[in-house]
């Protein structure tokens, strides 16, 4: 960070580095959301993480473990970058630089983002699970898409085009919450360490703070994490609404909702970790350079670098 007499540097993300950070991370932990798919549609619990993975390699070799990658970038191109552009663009213009909005309009914005976000993103994410979920199913069942966008194509030609935004309703209220508890968590708890002497704008901030982040995160979506991939993946007329849905899930009791709760913290702690990670990454090398003037030397440290 440069400095002269009176101003100071620093950079702020453009609109799509939250997309393009998403993306880079879905492709390091998509091994780990396709278990966390096969855990979440066996009603019968019976398998762990390890043996799961085991019995994909075994059966449809290590290429298996990135089966529907398309659909997962695909999904974090959509979604995340929504959420994101929103997040980031709205921030930015009604804040000063330097300025860090106070928590509850952080949870506010986050909220909105993440509704546009589920919204957009709901046609990726259900082909998603559909491709992660087809090596499951007999051969002669398989839905067999080539890739994401054919998909997408053969949802709109063969179901319909309203079968595109099958589950909207669950991804939406799911990416509410995942939004909440990603980026606001993640801006607020990085603001508060950068306040302190022990903290500066690196990785080990911005690692301390996505961890937070994701492990928040993953405990306010797996309930609805559950019921969505359920929903997605159910045969037509399985459920009638969410509600029925849960009915059944609640079945096994309330540890039924939280089925594959540390798969999904393994696969979303490192995604959240990663995609922070890469978005500050790209933030501290490519964003826009915005310079303030100093006023008063402790004032500029507190506020500096607050992404």
């Amino acid at each position: 960070m440069s400095s002269n007499r009176n101003y100071t540097e620093k950079r702020v993300g453009k609109w799509y580095f939250g997309g393009v950070a998403s993306a880079m991370a879905a492709c390091c932990t998509h091994p780990l959301d396709l278990l966390k798919v096969h855990l979440q549609t066996q009603q019968k619990a019976d398998m762990g993480l390890l043996q799961m993975g085991v019995k994909v390699v075994r059966n449809e070799g290590i290429l298996g473990l990135y089966n529907g990658l398309s659909a997962s970038v695909l999904r974090q191109l959509t979604y995340s970058l929504t959420r994101f552009a929103i997040y980031e663009t709205v921030k930015k213009n009604v804040t000063e630089p330097g300025e860090n909005l106070p928590f509850y309009q952080k949870v506010m914005l986050a909220a909105v983002a993440g509704a546009c976000g589920g919204v957009v993103g709901t046609p990726g994410d259900m082909v998603n699970v559909r491709m992660q979920n087809d090596m499951k199913v007999a051969k002669e069942l398989r839905r067999n898409y080539k890739h994401a966008i054919d998909g997408l194509y053969r949802v709109w030609s063969e179901e319909g085009a309203r079968s595109l935004m099958t589950g909207c309703t669950m991804a939406t209220c799911r990416a509410v919450f995942m939004t909440v508890g990603q980026l606001s968590i993640y801006d607020q708890v990085k603001q508060i360490l950068l306040t302190t002497p022990y903290f500066k704008d690196n990785m080990i901030t911005h690692f301390t703070s996505s961890l937070t982040a994701g492990a928040i995160a993953t405990a306010m979506t797996q309930p609805l994490d559950v019921m969505k991939t359920r929903m997605m993946n159910a045969k037509p007329g399985q459920y009638k609404n969410i509600l029925a849905c849960g009915v059944d899930i609640a079945k096994v009791g309330p540890i039924g909702f939280y089925k594959g709760f540390l798969p999904a913290f393994v696969r979303l702690g490192p995604h959240t970790i990663l995609t922070f990670l890469f978005f500050e990454q790209i933030r501290l090398h490519f964003g826009e350079i915005v310079r303030t003037p100093i006023e008063d030397e402790a004032d500029h440290h507190e506020h500096h670098g607050g992404h």
